[in-house]
């Protein structure tokens, strides 16, 4: 038997990382997280090798304007423990929007992403900011439609 034939064949090609630049401002927050994993895991590019991190870097702004379907705002639980015994904490998403709503969109991606050790250096990759000003102007990231990633081919 030819062991040759069953080799993996990797592309491994010179570009470097792009910056992509998202704006979450009336997103739906599951939507929006499954595109930027997607941009962040490298899947929209012909070079996507699935053991390597050939992803871009993505800056998500306007965290504070994401919006939430159905009772989410008021319902759904995030829950946290502190280490400490009785040390549970609770918060709403309308809590959390008002005092970090960068955790929301990072917790959303990051649990999009695998759970190992290549995803952990992913979701390094990316960069949320509560507002529309970021601190990566000089990597002149390029503006993203969201309408046009994972959109159904019809």
């Amino acid at each position: 038997m030819d062991t040759r034939s069953y080799t993996t064949k990797v592309s491994f090609s010179d570009d470097t990382k792009s910056w992509l630049l998202v704006d979450a401002e009336n997103e739906t927050l599951g939507r929006l997280a499954a595109k930027v994993a997607y941009l962040l895991r490298g899947k929209h590019k012909p070079t996507f090798t699935p053991h390597l991190d050939t992803g871009d870097n993505v800056i998500v702004i306007n965290a504070r304007k994401v919006r939430f379907t159905g009772n989410k705002l008021s319902e759904k639980v995030y829950v946290r423990h502190t280490g400490y015994p009785g040390g549970q904490r609770f918060a709403t998403p309308r809590e959390l929007l008002q005092s970090k709503p960068e955790f929301i969109i990072e917790r959303a991606v990051k649990k999009m992403l695998p759970a190992t050790k290549l995803g952990k250096t992913i979701v390094k990759n990316l960069h949320v900011f509560a507002d529309d000003k970021h601190d990566h102007e000089a990597q002149q990231p390029k503006a993203v439609d969201l309408k046009t990633i994972l959109e159904k081919k019809k």
